[in-house]
C-alpha cells in the first residue's frame, strides 16, 4: 500500500506539471511568435518481483515487475513555424524559418555592456529616438553600416523598408539608402535557449570558476527570411491542448482515487490492529 501511495503521489505531481504546461500554452495562444511547451515523463525505479515470498508465477518466461510511478522529465519546446499573417504595419517583422531576433536589455553585464536576449515576437514599434523596440521597450539589435549617421538611424513608420534578407533601406524623397541589416540568430541545440518570460529567451550558462560561460554561442542564420508587414502567430493548437487537458485531468483523477483507496486500506488495517 505504501507503494501505491508513493506511485499515485508521484503520478499526480507529474500530471500537475503537464497541466501547468497546457495552461501556459493556452494562455499564450495569441502571443506573437510563442512556441508551445510540453512535458516528458520518466518511469521511476522498477523492482523485480520474481523472488521468494512474492506470489508470482515462475512457470512462464516473463518476469513480473512492480513500478514505483513516474516523474516529470525535461520540458521541451516545439520550435515549429507558426502561421504568418499580414498586418501591413511597417514595424511588424516576422521570421520565415528558424532563428531569433536579438534585442538589448536594460541590465548590464559585469564588463559594462548591455545584456542581450532573443525573441520570435516581431511586433515591434518605434520609440522616441526612432529605434525599433519590442513591447517591453527592449531595442532590436541592428547591424548599422559604418557610414550611417544618427539621423540615418532615426526611423519613422513610412520612411524605411526591409527586404527578405533583413537589409534596411531608408528613403529620403526619391532616394533610398541602405543603412543596416537585421540579423537572424540561431543555435544548434534548442536546449541552449531558456525562456525568461515576456516572450524572451537567453542563452543557458555554465558557471566555471565563478564565471558564467554560455554553453553555445549563437550564429547568424542565412536560411531564414525576414517578412516586413507580417506577424508570426503562436504554434499552439487549441483543440490539441484542450484534448490533452481532458486526458491529463482524467489521469490525475485516477491517481487521486488510487491514493484514496490505499489510504482507506491503511485505515482498515489500523482499525483491525487496534482491536
Amino acid at each position: 500500500m505504501l507503494r501505491i501511495l508513493w506511485s499515485s503521489r508521484s503520478a499526480m505531481s507529474a500530471q500537475q506539471d503537464k497541466l501547468d504546461s497546457i495552461s501556459n500554452n493556452i494562455a499564450n495562444a495569441n502571443t506573437t511568435g510563442y512556441k508551445r511547451v510540453d512535458v516528458n515523463f520518466k518511469d521511476l525505479v522498477y523492482e523485480n518481483l520474481n523472488r521468494t515470498g512474492y506470489p508470482v508465477t515462475t512457470s512462464g518466461q516473463n518476469t513480473s515487475y512492480n513500478g514505483t510511478g513516474i516523474r516529470t522529465g525535461q520540458w521541451t519546446r516545439d520550435n515549429s513555424q507558426g502561421n504568418l499573417t499580414e498586418t501591413g504595419k511597417s514595424t511588424d517583422i516576422a521570421i520565415d524559418g528558424q532563428g531569433y531576433f536579438q534585442v538589448t536589455l536594460p541590465e548590464k553585464n559585469a564588463d559594462g555592456t548591455y545584456k542581450t536576449a532573443y525573441t520570435r515576437g516581431g511586433n515591434f514599434s518605434l520609440d522616441s529616438e526612432g529605434s525599433l523596440v519590442d513591447s517591453n521597450g527592449n531595442r532590436l539589435v541592428v547591424a548599422f553600416n559604418e557610414n550611417t549617421t544618427e539621423e540615418d538611424r532615426r526611423l519613422s513608420e513610412k520612411n524605411f523598408t526591409i527586404d527578405d534578407k533583413g537589409r534596411i533601406f531608408k528613403s529620403d524623397g526619391n532616394n533610398s539608402k541602405e543603412i543596416g541589416k537585421i540579423n537572424i540568430y540561431n543555435v544548434i541545440s534548442s536546449d541552449s535557449m531558456q525562456s525568461v518570460g515576456e516572450n524572451l529567451y537567453t542563452l543557458v550558462n555554465n558557471n566555471v570558476n565563478g564565471v558564467d560561460i554560455p554553453v553555445e554561442r549563437p550564429f547568424i542564420s542565412q536560411d531564414a527570411n525576414v517578412m516586413q508587414g507580417f506577424s508570426e502567430l503562436s504554434n499552439v493548437n487549441i483543440a490539441k491542448e484542450m484534448t490533452d487537458m481532458i486526458i491529463t485531468q482524467r489521469a490525475f483523477e485516477l491517481s487521486s482515487k488510487s491514493m484514496k483507496t490505499a489510504d482507506d486500506m491503511w485505515g482498515m488495517t489500523n482499525n483491525l490492529r487496534s482491536k
